[in-house]
């Protein structure tokens, strides 16, 4: 015979009144005892931004008496496997900074925790006050398991001065513009005006998704590389490269990125927010207003950009999803934003935050480098949400690279292409179908 279930011990029903009280922004004092039940939250975070997490734990831990919160810091490198092994271990944090590609693989393991419920409880957090991209990329198969907590895209770094030394008199706004801008300055004796690394997916896939298509099709089950629109992408990406304004080399055949762009190699370099820094501080003072950003353009017009950055997530399997909740309500909150941005250079994603007074004077959406990042945000759009992701935007980079190099021509490269996708896809379509 089963024997009756015993009574909660002591510890146990004390743990439960401490996080009913922080799920209700209360110290966790346990009510008629006189004594505090302290919660460490588990936060992983990788690269810089877990350096400069940790300065705004102190103000949280001062808001929330009894939880204390150890951050952890992971190297990007290794971060993906870290967060893998942890979910095959049973050892997944409480929440985690998480690449925003990465939501779909953990979605799919079922490792993350659904936040709607619990954005319904909180009103100061609405999707309306975020770039609509950004916000999209958090909510694989239409459930959100992610905040965004800083945002990337791609655009252009430009040497303004060099343009109007060659007569262009404004930043090309359409591919025609850019065309006819990159031919203005070869002829003016530029022998490679804009770089385009060719071990970087980022600018190839930043002008496929400026196409109506999608570069999956029937909702990520098989490529969509032969379409005409990827097509389209590809040939004017590849016809920089036979025209001879770009060079043929990897970022890792380029000496010294800044100072290359310093001395006038190159005019266009399409990169993101994190440059924004270096070259302010790696370029001479005499060039400080010789350079700046402008949006991507399109076939007819501004054009799309890639919806990037990292969110912060919470796992399924954490004890202490109320305390949880509350550090990402706090690292989502204006002010707090604003003050991570001055301490990383990391965009914010809540349209709010940018239109914030800075100490200088003026706001982000003014700053005379980033305004071009605020805009471009505005039109941005997100990548498949599978799982597979990054493995395909890799083979897309090496496709590239072999027409580049004149190993393939495209329709060759396209149709191989988009069997191999379909075959790094075969295992999604078998599970697909199983389960609708």
């Amino acid at each position: 015979m089963t024997p009756p279930p015993s009574p909660p011990s002591r510890r146990a029903w004390l743990g439960t009144v401490s996080r009913a009280g922080a799920a209700l922004g209360l110290a966790p004092w346990v009510a008629g005892c006189g004594s505090r039940t302290d919660t460490t939250l588990r936060f992983w975070a990788m690269g810089r931004e877990s350096e400069v997490v940790a300065e705004l734990m102190p103000a949280f831990e001062r808001e929330h008496p009894g939880v204390r919160v150890k951050v952890e810091q992971l190297p990007w490198t290794a971060a993906h496997e870290k967060l893998l092994t942890a979910f095959a271990g049973d050892a997944t944090p409480d929440l985690a900074q998480m690449g925003n590609s990465w939501l779909p693989e953990m979605h799919a393991l079922g490792a993350l925790e659904p936040l709607d419920p619990w954005l319904a409880r909180t009103p100061e957090l609405q999707p309306g006050d975020y770039f609509d991209g950004i916000w999209a990329t958090n909510a694989p198969a239409g459930q959100r398991v992610g905040l965004p907590w800083y945002v990337d895209t791609r655009l252009l770094f430009v040497r303004q001065d060099l343009l109007a030394r060659a007569g262009i008199p404004r930043m090309p706004g359409n591919w025609d513009e850019w065309r006819a801008a990159l031919a203005r300055l070869r002829e003016r004796g530029m022998d490679t005006p804009i770089l385009l690394p060719t071990n970087e997916f980022e600018p190839l896939l930043a002008l496929a998704l400026q196409q109506p298509s999608e570069v999956l099709r029937d909702g990520g089950r098989f490529g969509n590389f032969s379409s005409a629109d990827f097509r389209r992408a590809l040939g004017f990406y590849v016809e920089r490269f036979r025209r001879g304004e770009a060079p043929g080399l990897t970022n890792n055949q380029i000496s010294n990125l800044w100072q290359e762009f310093g001395r006038g190699a190159f005019a266009f370099y399409i990169s993101g927010p994190w440059n924004i820094g270096e070259f302010k501080r790696r370029l001479p003072s005499e060039l400080a207003n010789a350079w700046t950003t402008a949006e991507l353009p399109g076939p007819d017009g501004p054009g799309m950009s890639i919806a990037g950055g990292a969110s912060l997530a919470m796992f399924r399997r954490s004890r202490r999803k109320p305390e949880a909740w509350a550090l990402i309500s706090y690292l989502s909150r204006p002010e707090v934003q604003l003050q991570f941005y001055r301490l990383t250079g990391d965009l914010p994603p809540r349209r709010s935050v940018w239109a914030m007074p800075l100490e200088g004077g003026g706001t982000l959406a003014q700053d005379r480098h980033a305004a071009a990042f605020r805009r471009q945000l505005e039109r941005v759009r997100p990548a498949p949400a599978v799982p597979e992701w990054e493995r395909i935007a890799w083979e897309m980079q090496y496709a590239a690279a072999r027409v580049v190099g004149g190993q393939e021509d495209e329709d060759t490269a396209v149709r191989r292409l988009d069997a191999q996708v379909d075959g790094i896809l075969e295992k999604r379509r078998w599970m697909l179908e199983r389960h609708p």
